[in-house]
């Protein structure tokens, strides 16, 4: 009798969305495989809906990747399995929290080590400088990526930013007369449920560096070149803004506060201001640097760490 593959999946959500998508994503190798999940629990939860000011201060050790702790896991570190799903959301253009404490940690580097690993993002449409710090943390644990599947928010970057926000500071969710429902729209998420073809040939034949060609066959990743100019810009901001309100005391000191409303009151107005820049910007460097940018999107696709 021939053992069933093992798939690992942790995974770190609020809202509940990335879990529909794993599920959904996985539900056609339910009878295939073995599949584990690990739900990682902050030692103290973020509260969702957010309020606004705990949001914002938890950019800099966001960004920083000095994450609160995490509860200890409940799979077996040294369990074995033939495939690990990382599914994480970025914040403030890096890994959640919860996830980059899970990759920082003794159990993560005994069970990823020698580990391939598909990466499953659901989010905005802002994940690039994510994924670049998730590849080192699975390099830094001899992990091997293998595949990446980006599942986002299709409305346009504006559109997508006052949604996003409203769901996260109100709880809300869906559509109004005037918008959209935030996040990955319900139809991309039933969609995802054609990853799992490539998924099951892979676990059958381990030919793992034909993974991410196929993934990318069927729509895993789709990326407009302005975001990569647009978050170049954001990730540099956010680095100097965290080490400025960090320098004041750790989260939630009373001290650091008021350049935690600085950095709040100001990003919004770069949002709106940088976006559209950004987006002119692009136009400008495709056609003076066309080789070059494409060069990057094709990097960004890829699952290579540069």
């Amino acid at each position: 009798m021939i053992e069933r593959p093992k798939i690992l999946v942790v995974y770190y959500t609020q809202t509940g969305q990335l879990k529909r998508i794993v599920d959904t994503v996985l539900g056609p190798l339910q009878d295939k495989a073995t599949i584990v999940y690990e739900e990682l629990k902050p030692v103290k939860p973020f509260e969702f809906p957010w309020k606004k000011q705990v949001f914002y201060d938890t950019m800099p050790e966001t960004v920083l990747g000095k994450p609160s702790a995490i509860a200890p896991l409940k799979v077996n570190p040294d369990e074995h399995f033939d495939l690990v799903i990382l599914a994480y959301q970025p914040w403030f253009l890096s890994p959640s929290q919860p996830t980059a404490a899970f990759l920082q940690s003794e159990s993560a580097a005994r069970l990823l080590k020698g580990k391939p690993v598909i990466t499953l993002m659901g989010c905005r449409n802002m994940w690039l400088n994510a994924q670049e710090s998730v590849k080192q943390y699975l390099h830094k644990a001899g992990a091997h990526l293998v595949g990446n599947i980006v599942l986002v928010d299709k409305s346009p970057n504006l559109v997508a930013l006052i949604t996003v926000l409203r769901w996260q500071f109100k709880g809300k969710k869906e559509a109004t007369s005037l918008l959209p429902p935030a996040g990955v729209q319900e139809a991309d998420i039933i969609a995802s449920a054609r990853f799992a073809e490539p998924i099951a040939k892979v676990l059958e034949d381990r030919q793992w560096d034909a993974l991410q060609p196929r993934l990318l066959e069927q729509g895993a990743v789709d990326l407009l070149p302005n975001l990569i100019l647009l978050e170049d810009r954001g990730i540099r901001a956010f680095r100097y803004w965290s080490k400025f309100i960090s320098a004041k005391g750790g989260p939630g000191a009373p001290e650091r506060q008021g350049r935690v409303s600085m950095y709040r009151g100001l990003l919004l107005i770069g949002i709106f201001v940088l976006s559209p820049i950004a987006k002119i910007t692009s136009i400008f460097k495709l056609a003076l640097n066309k080789g070059k940018l494409q060069e990057d999107v094709k990097y960004y696709k890829g699952i290579h760490l540069r």
